[in-house]
Parts: structure tokens; sequence; C-alpha cells
């Protein structure tokens, strides 16, 4: 794989904060932060880039002196966070939602958080577990038949759980050429309203022979949970988008976030969106309106900073999964978490969480491990590389 490949790879898909948390822990070179710069913040209305409205606490100096340098430095039209500690609720916007008028960013505004999906699939699969409808043991082809087959692929040789902890070792589709190419180049453009039906994905995954065997390590493919939607489907006879939405989001109040299947618009508020196409193209390209089915199960849901955080509180307060299927989702042996990742921040804050990236937007959403303390941000642009550092700043700052 070229270097130029494996950096899209990296930009598009949340790996989870495992993979965040070891790179802080090695040293992960930090473009430095801007002193005092934005520590301040300011109050009620916000201005153009750069400019920080604040609303709560006043103890995230050090994080919004991250979200400042990031969009500085990283070129980013903006960025938006929440974060809750205890019962004390902290927003803050910075820059600007649409280049073209220079509306600035709102902390009420809805996104597409990528792969942060993830975790709303693997929650609901979990459910299903602990009410005796499936076993994570139970192979893909129990569920799904000759699905995932030819050219070496073999759903009896791969579980439920493989899948959520990525050890399939299924090609992820979006690495195929063809598929590429209407992803990350300029084709995008002209294809960005298409319709790809789940069956379509994965054929063009097993189209290639497996990456490893099931089991053999791990390794991040979107053809994973792309499969896990289609199995919430079998088990329940609903979409996947309408279980989360009758298990997660009406039970916890989630009225920002939304599972959009082939529909191509934000619910507003939201900003405008802006893509290099992961690499794709040198300069940033309006992506605001698309068809999220390319992402479907591993990538389509619309959320806010305040209902990400209020997801992750009630996952780790134990509202959404019995302890069992909490341990197990959590699990910090072999390959690790199903759906989530774990790990160690620089400062040995245990933190727990997923980064997602779709064309036109990053998203980070952390947690401790009881759930008193979260925080999700997103900047309206999918070349952010600089995670790592706000983490640090909210949980270590």
């Amino acid at each position: 794989m070229t270097r130029q490949r494996a950096r899209q790879r990296a930009l598009r898909r949340g790996v989870g904060v495992a993979a965040v948390a070891s790179a802080l822990v090695v040293g992960t070179a930090l473009p430095a932060a801007a002193g005092a710069a934005g520590a301040a913040g300011a109050t009620g209305a916000t201005g153009g880039s750069g400019v920080t409205a604040v609303t709560g606490g006043s103890g995230h100096a050090g994080t919004r002196t991250a979200m400042d340098t990031a969009v500085r430095t990283e070129g980013l039209p903006g960025m938006i966070a929440t974060a809750r500690s205890g019962k004390d609720s902290w927003t803050t916007a910075i820059g600007t939602a649409d280049t073209t008028t220079g509306q600035p960013r709102s902390a009420r505004e809805r996104f597409r958080i990528g792969s942060v999906t993830k975790m709303f699939v693997a929650t609901v699969l979990l459910q299903l577990q602990a009410e005796g409808r499936l076993d994570l043991d139970d192979t893909v082809d129990r569920w799904l038949p000759g699905v995932v087959s030819g050219n070496g692929n073999d759903g009896s040789a791969i579980t439920v759980r493989q899948l959520l902890n990525h050890t399939s070792g299924l090609f992820a589709y979006d690495d195929d050429p063809g598929m590429a190419a209407v992803l990350f180049t300029p084709q995008f453009l002209s294809r960005r309203y298409d319709t790809w039906t789940p069956e379509q994905l994965v054929r063009i995954a097993v189209s290639h022979p497996p990456v490893f065997a099931p089991g053999a390590k791990r390794e991040y493919s979107n053809t994973n949970y792309i499969l896990a939607g289609m199995i919430v489907a079998e088990v329940t006879g609903h979409p996947y988008g309408t279980e989360i939405e009758r298990r997660i989001l009406r039970p916890l109040g989630l009225g920002g976030t939304s599972v959009p299947g082939t529909a191509t618009a934000v619910p507003r508020p939201h900003a405008r969106g802006y893509s290099k196409l992961f690499g794709g193209s040198p300069t940033p390209l309006d992506t605001t309106e698309l068809n999220p089915s390319t992402a479907g199960a591993a990538g389509e849901i619309i959320s806010t900073t305040d209902d990400l955080t209020r997801f992750l509180s009630a996952l780790m307060r134990g509202r959404l999964l019995p302890q069992a299927e909490l341990d197990e989702m959590l699990t910090t042996e072999g390959p690790g978490g199903l759906g989530i990742g774990g790990g160690t921040l620089s400062c040995g804050v245990a933190v727990w969480g997923h980064d997602g990236g779709i064309h036109g937007s990053s998203t980070l959403a952390l947690t401790t491990r009881d759930g008193r303390h979260s925080v999700a941000f997103n900047t309206n642009a999918d070349w952010f590389t600089g995670k790592l550092k706000l983490a640090e700043a909210e949980f270590c700052g």
C-alpha cells in the first residue's frame, strides 16, 4: 500500500481511542500549544475563524487552546465541543460554519459522525445477546448464509465477535480500487448521490481474498460493520437504524441524532462540510450533501456533541447494557473492545471511545470508564490529524 493510501485509510477511519491513547503514550509529535491564545474565550455571540464562544464552566481553558491551535495550524474552518464532568456541562464553538458567508459555528449543530457509528451498532448487537436472540460467537453464516463466500472468504469461519473487534480478516470494501476512485478522487463529486446497498458493498469486499485468516490478527475493515448492520436486520426483522432509534435514541432522548439511510441532507442547524477527499483533492470542496449509504452501518449516523456525550455517559453507567455485556464490550484482552477502543493517556487517565471521519467531517468522542467525564469534538473538515492533542488537553490539561 502506498503512503498516500495509508494516510487516506487513517484519516477516513475512526480506529478507536486505543490507537489515540497508545500514540500519546509513545509521544507522537504534535503541534505546539499556542500558549494562552484563546484560553480566555468569550461568552455569547461568536465571530469568525479563531474566535471562541463558550458556555458553562471555566475548567476547560487547555481544551479551548488546543482547539484554537488546531483550527489555526491545520487550516480547519471551525470546531465545536461539548464536555460533561459530573453535573457540569461545557460547550464551545470556534471558527466558521460556512466559509462563503462567514457564519460562525455553533455547538448546537448536527454533523456526520463517521465511524463513531460503530459504537451504536455494537451496543445493539450486545443488547441482542443479552436478550438471548443471538450469541457473539455465532458464525456470520448462521445469520447471513452464503453472503460471505468466494475467493477464499468463508462466513462459516467468522464470528459476529470477530466482526465487532475487526479480527475477521475481511477485505475493506473501500480499499477496492473502483470504490476508492468513487470515494476519494474528484469522481466523488458526480457520484456523491448514488445509493449503495449493504449487499453491494459486501460483494465488493468478497471479490477480494481475505487479508488474513479469521482471528489471526486485528485490522480495521468497514466491511465488518456493514455485515453487523445486516445481522441486526436479520435477527430483529428491522433495519439496523430502526433498532438504534428504538433501543438507544428514544430511551435516552437523543433528539439530535438520526440514521439518515439514503437521505442526502444534514438536518438543521448544521455547518457546511469541507473535504480534501482524504488526500484526493489539494483544496477543500463543499461535500455537505451526500448519500451516506456508502458508509451504512460502518459510519452513516448524524449527531451532536451534546448527544454523543450523553450516549457515552449512559453506556458507561449501565443504562444500555447489562454488566456482563458492558464488560464484554470493554474487554482489554486479546484484540480489545467491541466497537469501542480503550487506552491510557500520558497523565494516567484511562479513556474509552471512538473517532470517525467521513467526507466533510471529523469527530472524536471519549469518556472515562465511570462515564462521569465525557467529551465530543467535531470539525467540519476531513483532514484533521490532531485528535490526540484534544484528548490530552481535555483529560490531562
